[in-house]
């Protein structure tokens, strides 16, 4: 009997102690892990500090020039380049740019000017011919701008000599104002053909400075040789933007240049046939 108890006290015994020894073995762990985490935390507070460290560190020459470059816009990245061309045939280029603009530009004030509705200055006329005869037909012509309407005038005003006088007058007032409408074009043409030309001349000026620079050195840099074709290059993508802008201004002028000449035709058919009808 006496045995049984003492196993039974022995067994409790070694359970208790097991138990303890799992549960120091617990604490153990969960403190191990406790300043695993706290380790953690403390190495994403000082990841964090160095980011803003970071951030708050002035930035070097070549970001600060990447940041600067980013910003700049399309008008001061063109304005540099236009430096670096050299003031010599870029100048020169942008003159042939301000005067091709200036002539078009009138151009287009006078050529728009020139356009009028002609189906409703043929009905004034007619309708000045049926209730007033030549005289008011020649008063509405007067007061009417535009092309047409002096071709309707001189016309208009030789009436009496008959409808050859009348077609030899017109044809001969016509060219002088197709003469007035075509005015300055042909400058225009010439800046078109101008700029490119200045471009490459400044080209092949920039790429004998360049080999004259190596030949003075006495070898091949290639930060020398990129650099005075760069600044070569420049003047020649400068005269192409040049002659592409005012290309399109010319093609303009001279499309609406053959509009008013068709209009100046047509209208001049009409003016014959309502003398021939007013005579009849």
């Amino acid at each position: 009997m006496m045995k049984k108890v003492f196993s039974i006290f022995t067994l409790t015994a070694m359970l208790s102690m097991s138990t303890v020894a799992f549960a120091q073995e617990a604490d153990e762990v969960t403190n191990e892990e406790a300043v695993e985490m706290a380790e953690n935390d403390t190495l994403a507070d000082e990841e964090s500090a160095v980011e803003e460290e970071a951030a708050e560190m002035p930035l070097t020459e070549q970001e600060e020039e990447t940041t600067t470059t980013e910003r700049q816009t399309i008008h001061q990245i063109i304005k540099q380049k236009f430096i670096e061309g050299g003031p010599e045939f870029m100048g020169i280029v942008l003159l042939v740019l301000i005067l091709g603009l200036a002539i078009c530009i009138e151009r287009i004030i006078y050529l728009n000017l020139a356009t009028t509705n002609n189906n409703k200055l043929i009905k004034n006329v007619d309708e000045a011919l049926k209730s007033g005869g030549v005289e008011k037909a020649k008063e509405v012509c007067k007061n009417t701008r535009g092309p047409v309407a002096s071709i309707f005038y001189q016309g208009l005003d030789r009436a009496d000599g008959g409808i050859d006088v009348v077609e030899k007058s017109i044809i001969s007032y016509g060219s002088v104002l197709m003469g007035q409408l075509e005015r300055g074009v042909s400058w225009i043409s010439l800046f078109i053909a101008l700029a490119p030309m200045l471009g490459f001349m400044g080209t092949v000026i920039g790429m004998i400075g360049a080999f004259d620079a190596i030949e003075a050195a006495g070898d091949i840099s290639p930060s020398l040789v990129a650099g005075g074709i760069k600044v070569a290059l420049l003047t020649t993508v400068f005269g192409l933007i040049v002659a592409i802008i005012l290309q399109i201004f010319y093609n303009y002028i001279v499309a609406k240049i053959d509009n008013i000449t068709n209009s100046m035709e047509n209208a001049s058919i009409a003016l014959i046939d309502l003398l021939v009808e007013h005579k009849q």
